[in-house]
């Protein structure tokens, strides 16, 4: 599949999302999960991405009692200071439940035979994921999907004409659950280690969009899932707010440190622009310049 590029300006205000990279520690070092959205899927059909979606009004409201901890500590760990604390809840707990939704995993929990059947009989009959897990006696483990980085989708957007919030988080990979991604959304639901992510990207094997690429571009230089989320622990999210222009006939979508970006300081190692090339998007320097 090509990427198709988008020109029209989109007045909208970007939609509050999250997205999970949720990670493991396989056989040969760290791991990622992409699942590929259904080719007639009306955001990024047919492309790789990881499992996300967006804020329902539902997931601001979980009650007090069914958290792991306060919704001020969430408006923390995002650190947007414009940001209340609901909406802050809110994030973690999309995060939680679009995981759940996509991919059949409930993080932040233990194994369980036959608790996914459970919850999703449960939101099956019209009960809120935030709601449906403490009626089951467990609690929405916020804490567990670690707050990576912001990106907002430009009032250009490059590749779909919608924008977006997009808050991205880390999470492991509970031990013993099967992921079952949902029919109605994906095709497949693979684990793949960041490097070989972007090494099928290139040979054509798979489509990504730009956050995916940068995204496994940042992971690929991480060796385990202790040092992703050391790393995540470490600093605040970074905030990308990607900026298009065309140059030579092609779209170029520049990030912060790029000499055409707004912002000067760089927010991560490697390329820091990617261009719409072989009906993709691609970064000068080539699948090297990714792979560090």
């Amino acid at each position: 599949m090509a990427i198709a590029i988008n020109s029209d300006e989109v007045l909208t205000p970007p939609v509050a999302s999250a997205t999970v990279m949720v990670t493991r520690d396989g056989p040969d070092g760290l791991e990622v999960l992409l699942v590929r959205r259904h080719g007639n899927s009306g955001v990024l059909g047919g492309v790789h991405v990881f499992p996300g979606g967006k804020l329902d009004a539902a997931d601001r409201l979980a009650e007090p009692a069914a958290l792991d901890r306060p919704a001020a500590d969430c408006l923390h760990h995002l650190g947007e200071p414009d940001l209340d604390a609901p909406t802050a809840l809110g994030l973690h707990v999309a995060a939680l439940r679009e995981t759940f939704e996509e991919c059949g995993l409930l993080l932040g929990h233990a194994h369980q035979h036959g608790l996914a059947d459970r919850v999703r009989e449960a939101t099956a009959a019209g009960m809120p994921f935030a709601a449906a897990l403490p009626a089951l006696g467990l609690v929405l483990n916020t804490a567990c999907v670690v707050p990576w980085s912001r990106w907002v989708t430009p009032r250009v957007p490059s590749v779909t004409n919608k924008r977006f919030d997009t808050r991205f988080f880390v999470a492991v990979a509970p031990t013993g659950q099967v992921v079952a991604h949902c029919e109605r959304e994906a095709t497949e639901a693979v684990w793949l280690a960041p490097r070989v992510g972007l090494q099928r990207y290139w040979a054509g094997e798979i489509d990504l969009a730009p956050p995916q690429i940068m995204s496994l571009c940042q992971l690929a230089r991480l060796a385990d899932v202790a040092q992703v989320l050391a790393t995540a622990r470490s600093r605040p999210p970074a905030l990308i707010a990607p900026e298009p222009f065309d140059e030579e006939g092609r779209r170029v979508i520049c990030y912060p440190g790029d000499p055409r970006h707004s912002i000067a300081q760089r927010v991560w190692d490697g390329p820091t622009r990617l261009v719409h090339r072989n009906q993709r998007f691609e970064p000068d320097g080539g699948i090297e310049a990714l792979l560090g």
